[in-house]
């Protein structure tokens, strides 16, 4: 009984936690984009880009059969000013890997070319799907 009145101050410490946060705010990103391994922040959805350079991210991704959060930035003002003054990254789209700012289009699609890409999934325990399908093997866990 102790234990499950533990659990339940600990779940709705979190939600007034969460609830506290102000939308757009440092903390409030903090949190996005711990919440999964690979973030990223685009103009649209991943079903339905509303941007090119969005469209690229989301291809990439799926070329390597990476799950990821995705944040549409058009949804809300707050929030598409706010990654740029949380990542001091001018442009959408803005990816994250394990809580660090990566980069937009244009660095992950240089990282994809040049192999970094995997190394760097690799690192925080995603295996490419462009890798199996070369070695045979791999894990897909985003855990």
């Amino acid at each position: 009984m102790l234990a499950a009145t533990r659990l339940l101050r600990t779940s709705a410490l979190r939600s007034v936690r969460w609830c506290s946060v102000r939308v757009g705010s440092k903390e409030y990103f903090d949190d996005l984009v711990a919440q999964k391994k690979v973030v990223v922040f685009m103009k649209g959805t991943p079903n339905a880009p509303r941007c090119g350079f969005s469209n690229a991210v989301v291809q990439i991704f799926r070329m390597h059969g990476v799950e990821y959060n995705a944040h549409n930035v058009l949804e809300d003002e707050t929030i598409r000013q706010g990654i740029k003054e949380y990542s001091e990254w001018p442009t959408i789209p803005q990816v994250y890997i394990n809580k660090e700012f990566v980069g937009g289009c244009d660095i992950l699609l240089q990282m994809h070319q040049n192999g970094e890409l995997i190394e760097e999934l690799q690192k925080v325990g995603i295996s490419s799907a462009l890798l199996e399908a070369e070695t045979g093997q791999g894990d897909k866990s985003d855990k």
